[in-house]
């Protein structure tokens, strides 16, 4: 198998959604893991595990404008403002 690249590593991560992003931080993590620590592509591949852990916690990935407004139809019922960059607090 060749070494794997940030380009992989950004076609896991590109379409991810809150719903999937556990099991896509499980896979990047075994793309990584065998690569010497000091690797930038394991570097590169841990930023993006963080962020699934974050985004597992969200409800969007969305990394540009502005948070859902509560005024929006709905939000009653299904509140959801939490981008992966603010996401909800993680249980532990």
């Amino acid at each position: 198998m060749r070494e794997p690249t940030k380009e992989d590593v950004d076609a896991l991560v590109g379409p991810a959604t809150p719903h999937f992003a556990p099991q896509l931080r499980a896979r990047i993590e075994e793309l990584v893991r065998n690569l010497p620590e000091a690797n930038p592509v394991r570097k590169y591949g841990e930023e993006k595990i963080e962020l699934l852990e974050r985004l597992s916690f969200a409800s969007s990935k969305a990394e540009e404008g502005p948070r859902e407004p509560r005024s929006r139809p709905g939000w009653d019922e299904i509140p959801s403002t939490a981008p992966a960059h603010d996401p909800l607090p993680g249980r532990k």
